[in-house]
């Protein structure tokens, strides 16, 4: 769906939150790239890398949500189901490989 020239994403009802948390995450990326400056404790980046990890996990489920209520549910009804599906998933396999 579309509103004019911009479509309407699962997201849109909540894309400043959505913004305001990637900004969080920006400069928490920032403050690793400091420590590493700093010289910091292996340990202590790493707990800052891992929280970093997680924010970034908690918005990819806030996606992923707003993915299957909106786009999958339209999908659905246009007859894409199988595609839609089969596409999350595949996203889904993505974000759970790590390292």
């Amino acid at each position: 769906m579309t509103t004019g020239q911009t479509p309407i994403r699962g997201y849109t009802a909540t894309k400043d939150q959505l913004q305001t948390r990637l900004r969080r995450i920006e400069g928490q990326v920032r403050g690793i790239e400091r420590m590493v400056d700093d010289d910091r404790y292996c340990i202590d980046v790493l707990t800052q890398i891992s929280a970093v990890q997680a924010a970034l996990d908690k918005v990819a489920l806030g996606l992923l949500d707003g993915h299957v209520r909106h786009c999958v549910a339209e999908g659905a009804e246009e007859g894409k189901g199988d595609e839609m599906s089969t596409e999350l998933m595949a996203a889904v396999g993505r974000l759970m490989r790590r390292g």
